[in-house]
């Protein structure tokens, strides 16, 4: 990984651990299978509606600093990753999960968080270490929402 890429992506993880809204609920283990996590974190499908609340939101999963997609209200969208418009017709929902609980296990120089990945991180705040930068209901909130971008 080359010196840029290292730098951003540990401001990239900075910033998410930062300005998240902190994982409440218990670290739940996953198991991945090829290249998907093949069951819920929860048990449960996640509701689409809070998952585009986190997609969209600033303060939270901070996906739009490097994504784009079809989302009018969000401005500023960003171009460093792939657009989320069509994710759910170019990914399954365990390639979701996969890609956000930890994308680096598909990617080793991924500049994207592993947003529940807690172990062999650098660069984390004491207060958030072991702690993943959402919670096991808003990963499956995501997943939800992004299997629902078709076109």
């Amino acid at each position: 990984m080359t010196p840029i890429r290292r730098a951003l992506t540990a401001l990239l993880m900075a910033a998410t651990f930062a300005m998240s809204a902190h994982a409440q609920d218990a670290w739940h283990a996953y198991v991945a299978v090829d290249d998907g996590v093949p069951r819920s974190l929860i048990g449960q499908p996640g509701d689409p509606v809070r998952g585009r609340e986190i997609v969209t939101s600033r303060q939270q999963g901070l996906c739009m600093l490097c994504h784009s997609g079809p989302f009018p209200e969000a401005m500023f969208q960003g171009t460093l990753a792939p657009s989320l418009a069509g994710a759910g017709s170019r990914w399954s929902v365990p390639q979701l999960r996969l890609r956000i609980i930890d994308a680096s296990r598909l990617n080793p120089d991924t500049i994207m968080p592993p947003y529940y990945r807690v172990d062999d991180l650098t660069r984390v705040a004491h207060s958030y270490d072991g702690k993943p930068i959402l919670s096991s209901q808003e990963i499956e909130d995501v997943v939800a929402f992004l299997a629902t971008l078709r076109d």
